[in-house]
């Protein structure tokens, strides 16, 4: 296959537009030292404080590996805690710390530059359109993930009720 046509192809276009996507991150949240993936799962467990891990690894699509280890990093930064339910002392709840919180705040600015940057080469109607096709494709092909998104759980209303 000549070069002209995999730079036309569906999954290597996905693929260097997550890239272009995560160094646009990056780049404009370079002072918070946070990662996409990071900062989707601190809006999660804000959204859904006292989540389990496993099912915060189905909300923001990530598998329970990955997904842990970042809960790990996340614990070292002292912007998520952990703690035990009362109703399985094995089990524990994610909460975000004040100082996760108060990064949430911080960061949120710069991460909506990113998403204005990523979408910057678009006019106003293509960036819609663009949006709204990727979640049709991204939802119609969930099943097909690593880690496929799973529902939302009941809290997320309660937070979203409170803005």
């Amino acid at each position: 296959m000549p070069l002209n046509i995999l730079y036309s192809k569906p999954g290597h276009l996905i693929r260097r537009a997550h890239q272009i996507a995560v160094a646009l991150f990056m780049e404009e949240c370079a002072g918070y030292d946070i990662t996409p993936v990071q900062y989707a799962t601190l809006v999660a467990i804000r959204e859904t404080p006292g989540i389990a891990a496993i099912q915060l690894s189905a909300i923001v699509a990530f598998d329970p590996a990955t997904l842990g280890k970042v809960i790990e990093r996340l614990e070292m930064k002292k912007l998520v805690s952990r703690r035990l339910t009362a109703a399985d002392k094995r089990a524990k709840s994610l909460f975000l710390t004040k100082e996760g919180q108060a990064l949430l705040e911080a960061v949120e600015p710069a991460v909506m530059r990113s998403q204005e940057r990523i979408l910057a080469p678009l006019g106003a109607r293509d960036r819609k359109t663009f949006v709204r096709l990727l979640d049709q494709m991204v939802e119609t092909n969930n099943h097909a993930s690593r880690a496929p998104r799973g529902p939302v759980v009941a809290t997320t209303r309660r937070r979203t009720a409170e803005r």
